[in-house]
C-alpha cells in the first residue's frame, strides 16, 4: 500500500527502542542491535528470525512483540504482524505505535472496516498525528464513508500542507460525495434538466466535448434559463476552435434574467447557528434559490452545510455541483505541489479517471524521471498506453513487467487487452485466461476474453464469460458479436436469439441517447 511508504522511517525509528533497553544479557542485546541494522537497510525477512529469538527471550514484553511485529509487517506477512501488534496492545493498551501499524496492516490485508478503530484511538490520543489521519482517511474511503474521510484528509492537509496525499484523498472524497448526491437526484428526476446538465458536465470533464454538447443541449430545451450552460458550451466552442460562436453563448449567459439573492425574510442564520458547521445538526430550511445564490459566489462548503437533509431535487443538483468544485480545488492544489514523482503518479490516477488515457499516459513519464527503474511507474504507464490505444509501445513494457511478476491479476488482463488491440486474439488468449484465473470476479477480463475467444473461432468457450460480461455490455455489442459468430456456424436458431436482445438493447432509451451523443455534431448557436 502507497501509504506505507511514508511509514517506513517511523518503523526503522521504532525499532530496538524497548527491547534494546529491555534485554539484560549481551547476546539480546547484540540481536536487538543486528534488527535494527537490517531494518533500516529494508531487510526486513533477515530481520524477522532475530525479532522472533527476542520475543520468545522476552516473551512479556511490549518492545520485542512490537520489533517482530514491524518486521512481519514490512516483509508483507500481514496475518501474521496483525497478531503481534494485538499482543503488544494487549500489554500495553495506550501503545499509539501499536495502534497504528495495526491499522496499517489491516489495510494491507483489504480489511479497511478492521482498521477503522485502531486508527481512531491514534488520532483520539494524538490529533496532530498525520499517519494517523492519513490511514485513517484511507480506510474510510475504502469504506465509502465519504464525509468522514474528507474530514480526516483536511486535518492532515492543515498538518501537512505539501502533502500530496492529503489533497488527492480530499479530492476523491468530495468525488464521492458527488456521486452520491448524484445518484439520489437520478433517481428522482432522471432526464431532468437537472441530471442532464450534470451528464453533460462529467462528459466535458473527460473532454468528451460532442457528448456534453448533447447533453447541455438536451438541458436547455427542458430549462433555457439553467445558469452556466450557456457558459459551459462557450468553453466547449472555444476548445473546439469557434471562437466565434462562444462570444455568442458567453452573450446569451450574460442577457438571463439575474439572479435574485436577497435573504428570505423568513431564513435566518441566527436562528440556525450551525449553518456554517460541518457537526451541526441535518437542516433544510435554506430555500433551493438562495443555494443557487452560494454557489455563483463560491460559498460551497456553506452551501453543502445548508442543504444537508434536504432531498429536493433542487437541493441535490446544487449540492452536486459544489462538491465537484471543491473536489476540483482540491485536484488543483495537488497539481500546484512541487513536482515529483509522488505527485505525477497521483495526477497519472487522477487522470485515468477521467478517461483522459493519453494524459495518464504523459504523467507516468513524468513520475519515472524520478524513479527510473519503478516497476510501480511503469505499469501505471503501461495500463495508460493501453487504454489510450498505443499497443506497441504498451505491449513492450508489459511483457518485461510481466516477467517480474506473472501471477498479476492486472497485467495478464492488459498485456490480453493489448495483445487484442494488435489483433493478435490467440495470443491474447493465455493472459485473459491467466487473469480471469486469478481473479474472476472483475467483468473486464470475462468480456475481452470472450472477445478473443469469438475471434479465433471458439464460441463454447466464449459463452459463458459472454454472459458472465452481459451487465457491462451497455450498447448491445458481446449480443452482436455472438450473433455473427453463431451465423459463421450455421446456428440459425441462436444467431436469432442474440440477434434479439442486442435490438432490444439498441431500441432502448438508453443506447438510443448514446447513439446521438456519438452521431451529433457541434453546430454552430
Amino acid at each position: 500500500m502507497e501509504a506505507m511508504k511514508g511509514l517506513m522511517r517511523a518503523a526503522a525509528c521504532l525499532i530496538l527502542g524497548a527491547s534494546f533497553l529491555a534485554a539484560q544479557r549481551n547476546d539480546l542485546a547484540e540481536k536487538s542491535k543486528r534488527g535494527k541494522e537490517l531494518m533500516a537497510t529494508g531487510r526486513f525477512e533477515e530481520a524477522i528470525p532475530i525479532y522472533r529469538d527476542l520475543a520468545k527471550a522476552l516473551p512479556d514484553g511490549p518492545g520485542p512483540a512490537m520489533d517482530l511485529g514491524l518486521a512481519l509487517h514490512m516483509a508483507g506477512h500481514g496475518p501474521e504482524a496483525v497478531t503481534q501488534f494485538q499482543k503488544v496492545l494487549r500489554l500495553e493498551p495506550s501503545n499509539v505505535p501499536a495502534r497504528l501499524f495495526l491499522g496499517a496492516a489491516y489495510l494491507g490485508l483489504k480489511n479497511p472496516a478492521k482498521a477503522v478503530e485502531p486508527l481512531r484511538g491514534v488520532v483520539r490520543a494524538e490529533p496532530r498525528n498525520a499517519d494517523g489521519h492519513l490511514l485513517l482517511g484511507d480506510a474510510l474511503l475504502s469504506l465509502e464513508h465519504y464525509r468522514e474521510a474528507s474530514q480526516q484528509y483536511e486535518k492532515l492537509s492543515q498538518l501537512e500542507a505539501g502533502n500530496p496525499k492529503a489533497w488527492n484523498g480530499l479530492g476523491q472524497s468530495y468525488e464521492g460525495l458527488a456521486r452520491q448526491s448524484f445518484d439520489q437526484l437520478e433517481k428522482a428526476a432522471p432526464d431532468s434538466a437537472y441530471w442532464l446538465d450534470l451528464v453533460a458536465e462529467s462528459r466535458a470533464k473527460g473532454d468528451e466535448f460532442k457528448g456534453a454538447y448533447f447533453f447541455y443541449r438536451e438541458a436547455l430545451k427542458k430549462m433555457p434559463e439553467l445558469r452556466g450552460v450557456h457558459t459551459a458550451l462557450g468553453d466547449i466552442y472555444r476548445k473546439t476552435g469557434h471562437a466565434d460562436w462562444a462570444e455568442i453563448e458567453e452573450k446569451k449567459e450574460a442577457n438571463l434574467p439575474p439572479l435574485n439573492c436577497r435573504k428570505d425574510p423568513a431564513f435566518d442564520h441566527k436562528v440556525a447557528p450551525s449553518l456554517g458547521s460541518r457537526t451541526g445538526p441535518d437542516i433544510s430550511n435554506k430555500p433551493s434559490a438562495l443555494l443557487e445564490c452560494d454557489f455563483w459566489a463560491a460559498r460551497y462548503q456553506e452551501l453543502i452545510d445548508a442543504s444537508r437533509g434536504d432531498k429536493s431535487v433542487e437541493a441535490d443538483y446544487w449540492r452536486t455541483r459544489a462538491l465537484n468544485e471543491l473536489a476540483k480545488q482540491a485536484f488543483s492544489r495537488l497539481a500546484e505541489l512541487p513536482p515529483s514523482g509522488e505527485v505525477y503518479e497521483l495526477l497519472a490516477k487522477i487522470e485515468f479517471s477521467q478517461r483522459k488515457y493519453t494524459q495518464a499516459a504523459n504523467e507516468w513519464q513524468q513520475a519515472l524521471k524520478f524513479s527510473p527503474d519503478s516497476s510501480f511507474d511503469r505499469q501505471g504507464l503501461a495500463i495508460s498506453s493501453s487504454a489510450a490505444g498505443d499497443y506497441e509501445n504498451a505491449y513492450v513494457l508489459l511483457k518485461d513487467l510481466i516477467k517480474e511478476s506473472p501471477d498479476s491479476q492486472e497485467l495478464n488482463y492488459w498485456l490480453g487487452y493489448c495483445l487484442l488491440g494488435l489483433e493478435k486474439p490467440s495470443d491474447a488468449v493465455p493472459y485473459l485466461e491467466r487473469a480471469v484465473r486469478i481473479d474472476s470476479a472483475p467483468l473486464e477480463p470475462h468480456r475481452d476474453l470472450a472477445r478473443a475467444y469469438l475471434r479465433v473461432g471458439e464460441i463454447d468457450k466464449a459463452l459463458p464469460h459472454a454472459k458472465a460480461a452481459f451487465p457491462i455490455d451497455a450498447d448491445g455489442t458481446l449480443y452482436y458479436q455472438l450473433a455473427q459468430a453463431f451465423r459463421k456456424t450455421g446456428q440459425k436458431e441462436s444467431e436469432m436469439e442474440m440477434l434479439a436482445k442486442f435490438r432490444d438493447i439498441q431500441n432502448s432509451s438508453a443506447a438510443e441517447k448514446k447513439r446521438l451523443e456519438e452521431e451529433i455534431q457541434i453546430t454552430p448557436p
